[in-house]
């Protein structure tokens, strides 16, 4: 289920114009006329929940909030230990990344997106944007976050897509 959002700042905010990038060497500009928003799932394989969160960017700061916000909601912490199992993506093993207590890290081997379950996640996400036209960030971002919500009463085919038979049963 889609629970919660980054808190108002300026690392929250999309940029309402983005300034072009020119290069003078190659003599020509280049106007960037997109704006980014970013899904991140922790997804439990044993019983298909999944915590959902759309963010503007990716990065070690950003993965930080993210982390935060899920431990929190999820109560880790002393007497409460997740374990998270991530790919090698460089904002999850970036030194200035911020892991809250409770939170602990795995990584998969380098180049193997298909052992990280969450990876089989996002063709179910796309189905709520595919082939659809937003004139607006926020347009985007109400209809990934309606699917995110509608997935949250599919733990059956989440699980399905999530649960690898070697994935031991703890998880």
């Amino acid at each position: 289920m889609v629970r919660g959002r980054a808190p108002p700042g300026p690392q929250a905010n999309h940029p309402q114009s983005v300034e072009p990038h020119r290069s003078e060497a190659a003599g020509f500009s280049v106007h960037q006329r997109y704006e980014w928003s970013y899904l991140y799932a922790f997804a439990r394989p044993k019983t298909g929940e999944v915590y959902w969160l759309i963010l503007p960017t990716v990065s070690a700061q950003v993965f930080s909030m993210a982390l935060e916000n899920f431990a929190r909601e999820v109560g880790a912490g002393k007497r409460k230990r997740i374990l998270l199992v991530l790919d090698r993506a460089g904002w999850h093993t970036a030194k200035k990344l911020k892991v809250p207590e409770g939170i602990h890290l795995e990584f998969l081997p380098s180049h193997s997106p298909e052992l990280q379950p969450s990876e089989r996640l996002w063709p179910l996400s796309n189905e709520g944007v595919a082939n659809r036209h937003f004139g607006e960030i926020e347009e985007l971002e109400e209809a990934l976050a309606a699917r995110c919500v509608a997935l949250g009463d599919q733990t059956e085919v989440i699980r399905s897509y999530i649960r690898y038979h070697w994935w031991p049963n703890a998880a």
